[in-house]
């Protein structure tokens, strides 16, 4: 397989085609419903929790078959079905169509890959092994998860105001590089989770 090229893809008012509303299905929706995207499921059985997304108007749902219409304007699709036909049949038609395909544990039927994700605020750390073992990914994301604790997501906000106003203030270019890159360090952020500390001291 060709080395896969890592990317963080903005969904924000795209369409998104989701087949099957499962257990399989249920948690590939859970990881689009932040991205802005306008999400469309088509699956003839939904699980509670995908039900309640349409009830709550986060997706569009219809309970029926797939046709092959549904991939009419659609940016990317995720496939979680059962049936090996029908997932063969979608991934065909997606790649005739031109439309970034990712089939449920076929690394063959997939353009993109889900990875495990290390989330603290607007910081994302994403691994993937193409597909090869999603266990040792999600061995890896506990670890970096210990790692990389809750503080980091207060600590990116205040790296990209404090960002913001460098890049606004009367600064040489090189004296701005060498602020940022200073700011970036470990010594910044413990002093950061010191500030935090004390202001829930003050607080209580």
């Amino acid at each position: 397989m060709p080395t896969l090229f890592p990317i963080f893809l903005k969904l924000n008012k795209r369409r998104v085609l989701v087949v099957g509303a499962g257990n399989m299905g249920e948690s590939k929706i859970a990881g689009l419903l932040d991205t802005g995207a306008l999400i469309k499921v088509v699956a003839r059985h939904a699980s509670d929790a995908v039900s309640n997304w349409a009830a709550n108007a986060l997706i569009e749902l219809e309970l029926r078959g797939f046709a092959t219409s549904d991939l009419e304007g659609a940016f990317l699709v995720v496939v979680a079905t059962t049936s090996p036909v029908l997932n063969e049949l979608i991934f065909s038609e997606a790649q005739r169509r031109q439309i970034l395909c990712n089939v449920v544990d076929l690394p063959d039927e997939c353009d993109f890959f889900y990875p495990a994700v290390v989330r603290r605020g607007d910081l994302q750390i994403a691994i993937s092994t193409s597909g090869q073992s999603p266990s040792l990914a999600q061995r890896i994301r506990r670890r970096l998860e210990k790692q990389f604790g809750p503080a980091y997501g207060g600590w990116v906000k205040e790296l990209g105001e404090t960002r913001r106003e460098i890049l606004k203030s009367d600064l040489s270019p090189e004296q701005k590089r060498e602020l940022l890159r200073s700011l970036a360090n470990r010594s910044a952020f413990e002093a950061m989770v010191a500030r935090a500390s004390l202001a829930k001291e003050g607080v209580a």
